[in-house]
């Protein structure tokens, strides 16, 4: 089964900042979204567009700050995706958490310690 990937999020300590970097090396636009401190990146074709995020940084590996930006992937089923980790030597590290009208998500780190998403689509998740 491949996977796609579904979106990424930028990590930043000063939000403003990187906002203002990235409007203007990228032209992005953002839009404020659920929690304070995170915005949607609005990038991609009108028709195709890519789904992103600025949001505070954070430790999704405890004890280390991600640095680098996260990708999460679309799965038809987040359980068994999170099954199949485990048993190819990989590590849970968000057990499933839902986004209403999103879907469901997991984190997982993979045996080279990058953090990964993973997430299955459900716009009727509650």
């Amino acid at each position: 089964m491949a996977v796609n990937l579904a979106h990424f999020a930028l990590n930043a300590d000063d939000i403003p900042t990187s906002r203002a970097f990235y409007e203007k090396v990228f032209g992005w636009s953002f839009v404020p979204w659920g929690p304070p401190g995170f915005y949607h990146i609005r990038t991609g074709a009108e028709d195709a567009p890519v789904q992103g995020a600025l949001q505070q940084r954070r430790e999704l590996i405890a004890g280390r700050r991600t640095i680098a930006p996260e990708c999460t992937f679309t799965v038809e089923d987040v359980e068994a995706t999170a099954r199949a980790v485990v048993a190819a030597g990989g590590r849970i590290l968000m057990d499933r958490f839902t986004i209403s009208g999103v879907g469901h998500l997991i984190f997982f780190e993979d045996p080279a310690g990058n953090a990964i998403g993973a997430m299955q689509s459900d716009a009727d998740a509650e």
